[in-house]
């Protein structure tokens, strides 16, 4: 089966970028191929990945297809085989991993069926990959009804702050209050060595998620994204790249248990 992590968080947080440095590290551990999910209507893991996608290549684009013409299917095939087609055409693909992108979010009439033949018709390209990572908006409604389906690690990135503590403590409300199938959850402090004063530590305590990893600020990080450069190419020293590395080994040592 493979291994299906998510990302959640406030806007800002630094979420699509922890999701590029996931990606990276997976491949790192051999974990190829790889699927990386774009589920944010602000996409921009692909670029952080350094990968272009055009704009008529995404779910969002191929949801609005079908809602148009719902009954154009080829002869001989199931309409769910007939959408399964469709989205493999909208894969990306780069150097030992794929891409693909959700896009924009749905319009005023009813998606409910469309969206359900996506998630399933997703569910089961995600399991040709080893590994599947997931950049979700910065709400966690649609995972409920779009195209992530069940989770089995779902990492809630939060800035080292009083407002992180309580948005920590809204996401896990909503993935309560959704119901999601999320195997286990973690919290991620992005921005911060680890340091934190014990009122901030108390703060994020009322989230009942135990933090599985830190990522310091790091400068290299930030001027690969000023300079619009892949984040695959950051060197392996740089400091979020070892941190990030060292909270994904604490993921897979979990898993394995």
């Amino acid at each position: 089966m493979s291994l299906k992590v998510a990302i959640a968080g406030k806007g800002g947080t630094g979420k699509t970028t922890l999701a590029a440095l996931l990606c990276r590290c997976l491949l790192d551990r051999k974990f190829k191929p790889l699927l990386a999910v774009d589920a944010d209507p602000n996409s921009c893991l692909p670029e952080k990945l350094g990968v272009n996608v055009a704009k008529d290549r995404t779910i969002g684009h191929l949801r609005e297809s079908l809602r148009a013409e719902p009954e154009k299917v080829p002869q001989g095939i199931s309409k769910s085989e007939w959408v399964e087609r469709l989205i493999n055409e909208d894969v990306t693909e780069a150097l030992g991993f794929d891409v693909v992108v959700v896009g924009r979010q749905e319009g005023p009439n009813c998606y409910c069926y469309i969206n359900n033949l996506l998630r399933s018709c997703i569910e089961r390209i995600g399991e040709q990959y080893r590994a599947v990572v997931i950049d979700n908006q910065a709400a966690l409604e649609h995972m409920s009804r779009r195209t992530d389906g069940r989770v089995e690690v779902m990492l809630v990135v939060c800035q080292p702050t009083i407002n992180g503590a309580r948005t920590a403590v809204r996401i896990r409300d909503i993935m309560k209050s959704l119901e999601l199938e999320v195997q286990s959850a973690f919290l991620v402090i992005n921005r911060c060595d680890g340091k934190m004063s014990p009122e901030l530590r108390a703060e994020f305590g009322k989230c009942g998620l135990e933090i599985i990893g830190y990522i310091p600020s790091d400068p290299t990080v930030e001027q690969f994204e000023t300079d619009r450069k892949s984040l695959m190419e950051l060197p392996a020293d740089a400091a979020a790249m070892l941190a990030a590395g060292k909270m994904m080994d604490e993921v897979l040592k979990r898993r394995n248990k």
